[in-house]
């Protein structure tokens, strides 16, 4: 099942999308949970028939290019994002001169960076150095503690896109010491998320799911979520020994090798042709897919 956010009238709703229409199931999720999303998401193992059933039986439906989209989740507990987790993007880190960490290495994305799958994308002046990721997310389903990853998949709701833009030349402020990823990563629009959640049992492998971003219709980045180091359940568990996760919470798993500051190529390979790094302008158009969800996509303006 694909779940979305869209403005009806004026009015944020729940959906479904079906054929290429959208239902609103907003009238159940008050009914049921007084329109609490994250409510909806914790009781998802026992409602899915009663949802089923209330999908069959209602037929008015909204066509899906007339519609405009807002984020999959508008204000979650906690935005995680981990750090250098394919193979290659790793390679690709030290051959720009940064040491790559031992295990896991997360920081947060603060929510007001949230933005639509198709809104624009904001290049503020103090940034010349804007970047695109293209990132696998999750929703936490319900509420994890100390949990194992194999376990971890009956906590996971479902799997989306969001573009992780980030402003290298604040990331490198204070190198060669750290680097600085939340502020760096956090400015507002920078978060881009959806199109929709697609519901977990409609991905049967989320580790073999080919992933691309284009920038102007030129391929960018493109490989594989097999290629992380840490998959998904382990990234939970990791994350779950730390601290208490909460449905509606947003995981995003990591970028693959061909951001613009990669010295390689869309693959991660030695690219001898590629000459210098790659920053994103005015007016340029990033387009992000993954299998079996679909795509976002967000231009760059100077002004929101």
């Amino acid at each position: 099942m694909k779940i979305l956010r869209f403005l009806n009238n004026g009015k944020a709703e729940v959906g479904v999308l079906i054929n290429n229409e959208i239902l609103s199931i907003s009238n159940f999720l008050s009914k049921k949970f007084e329109g609490n999303f994250n409510h909806f998401l914790n009781s998802w193992d026992i409602i899915q028939d009663e949802l089923n059933n209330f999908i069959k039986t209602n037929s008015e439906t909204i066509n899906f290019k007339n519609t405009q989209l807002l984020p999959p989740v508008s204000n979650p507990e906690k935005f995680l994002a981990i750090g250098m987790n394919y193979k290659k993007h790793r390679a690709e880190a030290i051959d720009a001169g940064i040491k790559p960490p031992r295990n896991q290495m997360w920081f947060t994305k603060q929510n007001s960076c949230i933005n639509s799958p198709f809104g624009n994308v904001i290049k503020p002046d103090s940034t010349m150095m804007l970047d695109y990721e293209v990132e696998l997310a999750f929703i936490v389903k319900k509420k994890c503690k100390n949990i194992k990853a194999s376990d971890a998949k009956e906590f996971i709701f479902g799997f989306l896109i969001c573009n992780d833009f980030s402003m290298r030349d604040w990331q490198l402020h204070n190198m060669p010491e750290r680097i600085e990823l939340m502020i760096a990563k956090s400015y507002d629009s920078h978060g881009p998320i959806g199109p929709w959640i697609v519901t977990s049992d409609e991905i049967s492998d989320p580790h073999n799911l080919n992933i691309k971003c284009y920038v102007n219709g030129e391929l960018k980045q493109s490989s594989n979520t097999s290629d992380m180091i840490w998959n998904c359940y382990e990234q939970l568990e990791y994350l779950s020994s730390a601290m208490t996760l909460n449905p509606g919470d947003i995981i995003t798993t990591g970028t693959p090798p061909g951001s613009g500051f990669s010295p390689r190529g869309s693959e991660g390979k030695s690219d001898k042709n590629r000459k210098g790094n790659f920053f994103l302008e005015e007016n340029d158009v990033v387009k992000c897919e993954i299998d079996s969800i679909g795509s976002i996509e967000n231009k760059i303006v100077i002004k929101s």
